[in-house]
């Protein structure tokens, strides 16, 4: 399972998505908005993504550590919008027979869905500047 959210994401309600009596092992990793960025303070990030294409290509990463890791359950849900500092951003949880499995899943599944998945922030710093992040189409059509 992989979602785009506007919602604030509540890491519970993810975790009991992956939940499993087979499963003796899980893991789960929580993305939080820090409050600095390169020695610059941060007040808030925004998330802005294409969802059609961010869920397909998140699935794809779910199904990928479905035939690279032998886990249970996974799940991964990525917020859009508004984030505060201490904010959740993203929440990855995986149930696996064993915890190496679990461990493994998880760190692949965020290491992916970073580096594939059409999800773009920008941070808003304390100086009133602001800036999107590794996304050079969001910064052309910001002049």
């Amino acid at each position: 399972m992989f979602q785009i959210s506007a919602a604030p994401l509540d890491p519970s309600a993810i975790r009991e998505q992956v939940l499993d009596p087979a499963s003796g092992g899980f893991a789960s990793f929580e993305g939080w908005v820090r409050n600095h960025h390169q020695g610059r303070a941060v007040e808030r990030l925004e998330y802005e993504a294409y969802p059609l294409l961010a869920e397909k290509e998140g699935r794809r990463i779910i199904e990928e550590a479905h035939e690279k890791f032998e886990i249970v359950h996974a799940a991964c849900v990525h917020r859009t919008g508004s984030v505060e500092i201490g904010g959740l951003a993203v929440v990855v949880s995986v149930s696996a027979h064993h915890r190496d499995a679990a461990f493994d899943a998880c760190r692949y599944i965020i290491d992916e869905v970073k580096a594939r998945v059409p999800v773009w922030k920008k941070e808003y710093f304390a100086d009133g500047s602001s800036g999107w992040v590794r996304c050079d189409h969001c910064a052309e059509h910001s002049h």
